[in-house]
């Protein structure tokens, strides 16, 4: 196996593992891709695809659990959110590999502030605390679509605090969500799949490496500290800022 592919296979199955223990696995996949000589733009579009099969079985694995909430049925959320990412991912087709480099440091700090948030600051929602409303769940998650089509890291944590916020429970919100966020990459897949100049034997290399990954996580989860893991990916999420600051300078 030629170096660039051996690179990108060790970093898939680090990324699919990371996503089955913790989430963040684009945190990985996303730089590795970098190192291997693609634009940010190119290297996220590549990351979608790949990691796409992946949170296929995640969602499906869940379907049965998830529902919908605050008056809206699980069709309503996945509308709306599918809505969402189709306005997000033909955003980030019609941005220049130029603006989406000088964006990306923004868009991966944001997401590792979520990621940090999400596991070490979040707190479940009071007792007696008013649930999030219908007509703010739509445009939240409208919202979240969007961001998940154009970038998507650390899009799972916004739309799980989004779903406790309504006050569904922690488990059947990590269902919905799985299932959602599939949907949500999915409408951006069927758009970047189309996109000119792709290398698909390096989206098969990662594709391939997650799903083994993701494997291998499932049993790693009882036998690994998550504290551990959680921060390196907030470290690894800071680094890659900063390198992508430096790149644009």
């Amino acid at each position: 196996m030629p170096p660039t592919y051996l690179l990108l296979a060790l970093a898939a199955v680090w990324a699919g593992a990371q996503n089955a223990l913790a989430g963040g696995g684009s945190f990985v996949t996303l730089p590795a891709l970098m190192l291997t000589g693609l634009d940010a733009r190119t290297a996220n579009i590549t990351s979608t695809l790949a990691l796409f099969p992946g949170q296929v079985s995640a969602g499906a694995l869940g379907r049965r659990e998830a529902q919908g909430v605050a008056g809206l049925r699980l069709r309503d959320l996945v509308l709306v959110s599918l809505t969402g990412s189709v306005c997000g991912a033909v955003l980030l087709l019609v941005t220049p590999a130029a603006a989406f480099a000088r964006l990306a440091p923004f868009l991966v700090l944001f997401a590792t502030g979520i990621f940090y948030w999400g596991n070490f600051l979040r707190r479940p929602r009071p007792e007696g605390h008013p649930p999030l409303g219908r007509n703010r769940l739509l445009a939240a998650q409208f919202a979240v679509g969007v961001y998940g089509g154009y970038y998507g890291g650390g899009n799972g944590f916004l739309m799980l605090a989004l779903l406790t916020l309504t006050g569904q429970a922690v488990k059947t919100a990590g269902a919905t969500k799985n299932l959602v966020i599939a949907l949500i990459n999915g409408a951006a897949v069927l758009l970047f799949v189309f996109t000119p100049g792709l290398d698909w034997v390096r989206i098969a290399v990662v594709a391939a490496g997650a799903l083994v990954g993701g494997w291998g996580g499932v049993w790693l989860l009882r036998r690994v500290d998550e504290r551990w893991l959680k921060g390196g990916i907030v470290a690894l999420g800071l680094l890659l800022a900063v390198g992508l600051f430096l790149r644009t300078l």
